[in-house]
């Protein structure tokens, strides 16, 4: 099997050895939770509970009628403490659904099996899919439901499942290909039925020989189904890199996949449209991975949707002396957190800390104009000039360069020479521009 990859991007030092051979377990069930309204891309949800009130497992609490909203279910039995405003891992300020958790779960009723895949049409799993309140669990955390439901005038040839996982240190997606082959299977079908697409498609990464091996094994006798190798590099993971590698097809500037035929889909997303479908369990689990050199054990966990995050590195036995940043995310893309309290969501694909070591403080140099972050970058745009237009609240240049084509992917700050905080200075950049649109739409 010839691997296959994109133009631009860069070769990183993995780091997935410190938890690749390390299966999946059961994080503690947490005492309390914290449940942001806001754990996904579009309107944030509004609170179905208050003070006071007894919540079950797999009950929502929050939902809003919002087409890219999706709604929030409590991850355990017990009774709503407060709601108060809380930090998210991307730093934005929402409400959160505090839960003091009981000794004993107890599940919410209507929690069953959804019927046989077979016996539902399209708008059933999207239905389905809408009210298990499930995202894309790659970290981009948009609205499942919403991107099955193709505009109309376009058409899904392919579905494509996303197994890159092309970050350093993260191995989630690598474990749940290896422990749960058939519901990803499974819920890639599910997927496929639900946008009329007649081919999917599993892009791996070739440093995931074995995963291949697994989910070949999981997809044999299925004529529609295929699994492509990808040369490791990163970002392999976006989707516009991956589009382009696998079936040559290039996503317009301002465009989506679906602008070129296709959808794309994360491993884990493909698992929890399963467990929605065959347990009719929402989305209030998922993988995480910690790791990195500041913590003393890393490892894979499934956690509660709301544990902190502090609770989470106490299952990785705890931080080491030296510690001293904790990114939720990947190295590349995550976000640093303030504090230790911050809940996880359902967005969380890992938890790294570093340590002094590779957090030491430097003052950026002035721009040589090397290019360096020009010849990497995976949407060939211009990073040097992007920060310097962000730096200036030039907005209009910002624009005619598509800024807002940045897919944040942080090579040109890992690749500048100069250490310059570029990445900072275009989602910046990013944001002013995006304000200055939806305040001209409401205008």
């Amino acid at each position: 099997m010839r691997a296959l990859t994109f133009k631009q991007g860069i070769y990183l030092e993995e780091n997935k050895s410190l938890t690749s051979d390390k299966p999946l377990k059961k994080a503690n069930r947490p005492a309390q939770v914290i449940i942001p309204m806001q754990q996904h891309i579009g309107v944030p949800c509004k609170p179905l509970v208050k003070r006071g009130d007894h919540v079950e497992m797999g009950e929502k609490i929050g939902d809003i009628d919002g087409f890219i909203s999706a709604p929030i279910h409590s991850s355990v039995s017990g009774t709503v403490k407060e709601i108060r405003t809380v930090l998210t891992p991307e730093g934005k300020l929402c409400e959160a659904v505090v839960i003091e958790a009981d000794p004993e779960d107890r599940l919410a009723e209507g929690i069953s099996v959804k019927g046989d895949l077979e016996d539902l049409n399209p708008d059933e799993i999207i239905d389905i899919i809408r009210e298990a309140g499930i995202v894309g669990m790659g970290g981009a955390t948009f609205p499942t439901h919403a991107k099955l439901r193709i505009p109309e005038g376009k058409k899904a040839e392919y579905l494509i499942i996303n197994g890159a996982e092309c970050e350093p240190f993260l191995t989630g997606d690598y474990r749940l290909m290896l422990e749960r082959p058939e519901d990803i299977v499974y819920g890639m079908k599910a997927l496929m039925k639900a946008i009329g697409a007649e081919k999917g498609i599993i892009g791996i990464e070739d440093n995931k020989a074995d995963a291949i091996e697994t989910l070949q094994r999981a997809i044999d006798g299925e004529n529609n189904i295929e699994i492509k190798k990808l040369i490791t590099k990163y970002p392999q993971g976006g989707e516009r890199m991956l589009i382009k590698a696998i079936l040559n097809r290039e996503v317009p500037a301002k465009g989506l996949p679906i602008d070129v035929g296709v959808i794309v889909n994360n491993i884990a997303t493909a698992v929890a449209v399963a467990d929605a479908i065959k347990k009719g369990m929402p989305l209030i689990e998922r993988s995480v991975t910690i790791s990195g050199p500041g913590v003393n054990e890393p490892v894979n966990l499934i956690f509660r949707i709301g544990t902190p995050i502090e609770e989470l590195l106490a299952e990785a036995g705890g931080l080491t002396a030296d510690a001293a940043k904790v990114i939720i995310g990947g190295p590349m893309t995550g976000c640093a957190q303030p504090h230790l309290e911050i809940s996880a969501t359902k967005g969380t694909t890992g938890i790294i800390v570093l340590t002094e070591n590779e957090v030491e403080a430097f003052d950026p140099q002035p721009c040589i104009r090397c290019a360096r972050c020009v010849d990497a970058c995976p949407e060939l745009l211009m990073p040097l000039n992007l920060a310097r237009y962000a730096e200036h609240g030039m907005l209009e240049q910002l624009e005619k360069y598509q800024v807002l084509s940045c897919i944040e992917c942080g090579i040109c700050s890992y690749v500048c020479p100069a250490r310059r905080p570029l990445l900072h200075n275009i989602r910046i950049g990013k944001a002013e521009v995006m304000a200055k649109n939806a305040s001209s739409k409401q205008g």
